[in-house]
């Protein structure tokens, strides 16, 4: 009898949901971790090319923790499709106008860019303020 490596697919995942709370905590090293969690990477069945993560759940993403210098230098780039048409934001701009966005445009950067990526960036949840409407999801996990 030999062991096999197990392989994870869509039929076979069991999917959970975690709350975190980014309240004080360094915003590049949460990011990272949550990176993780939406692709799998911390359950010992994973398989690269399936989606095998879970669904995360951040709250608290205004009181994220920034250095002075990332706040002020790291920028968010984007093309309107016009010549000349770059438009850029700061992340501490970002962070006071729109803590959703900042959240999903750094978690992007760490996933795969295809197809399997985006399914795995639409299972990270991100609210501001420390409520959210997954309440129901996470106590049946527990």
């Amino acid at each position: 009898m030999s062991k096999l490596t197990e392989s994870l697919n869509a039929a076979t995942v069991r999917r959970e949901w975690l709350l975190i709370d980014a309240a004080d905590k360094p915003f590049g090293r949460l990011i990272g971790e949550i990176a993780v969690k939406l692709r799998g990477k911390h359950k010992p069945g994973f398989t690269p090319h399936a989606d095998c993560g879970d669904f995360v759940v951040v709250i608290n993403a205004s009181k994220v923790r920034f250095s002075t210098e990332t706040k002020q230098q790291k920028e968010y780039r984007r093309h309107t499709g016009f010549t000349g048409h770059v438009k850029s934001e700061k992340s501490g701009e970002l962070l006071a106008k729109n803590p959703e966005k900042l959240f999903r445009l750094a978690a992007r950067g760490m996933l795969p860019k295809n197809h399997l990526g985006r399914e795995m960036l639409k299972k990270l949840k991100v609210y501001a303020s420390n409520e959210h409407p997954h309440t129901a999801q996470i106590k049946a996990n527990q």
